[in-house]
């Protein structure tokens, strides 16, 4: 069993396009919907997902903050496409960029369709309190609020959040 520690921030202008260095394809869905994680009713979530050539299978467990379980299975492309046609709510399209700084990879995610204009960068620590450098395109941390969770942007996509 994994255990993920990520801190999740909206990303200010355009400067981290620069500093990335690789930028992958992904699309994902959820074989279970938001409405059944916050009922309660399932304790993770469980996401099918391309990335660029590859494909995974992901279940991560439901617990607001920084620090969840994680489970993530490499599996076929076909059989991925297969169970993306079976998810439950949208497909959430973006484009993962990498951008290092200091010793941290981050992943600024430019979200697509009806997520497009949201963009939000991801770092992964090695314990809760790990220092990182904040690079200047940093914005509001959002970690904490549920509506960033990829599984919330499936449901409720950022094109119809109220302005």
């Amino acid at each position: 069993m994994g255990i993920e520690i990520e801190r999740k921030f909206l990303v200010t202008g355009e400067g981290w396009r620069d500093a990335a260095h690789a930028v992958v394809p992904m699309a994902q869905g959820y074989i279970n919907d938001a409405a059944a994680m916050d009922s309660g009713a399932q304790k993770a979530s469980v996401r099918v997902r391309i990335q660029g050539e590859a494909a995974y299978l992901n279940l991560k467990s439901r617990e607001l903050g920084h620090t969840r379980q994680e489970f993530d299975y490499p599996i076929p492309v076909d059989d991925a496409r297969a169970l993306l046609a079976l998810c439950v709510g949208g497909l959430v399209d973006k484009r993962r960029h990498l951008v290092r700084q200091g010793n941290h990879l981050w992943e600024v995610d430019e979200f697509l369709g009806e997520n497009a204009g949201l963009v939000v960068a991801e770092i992964e620590l090695d314990h809760a309190d790990e220092a990182f450098e904040r690079p200047a395109w940093l914005g509001e941390e959002v970690t904490d609020d549920v509506r960033y969770y990829n599984l919330a942007l499936a449901a409720h996509p950022y094109s119809r959040w109220p302005r």
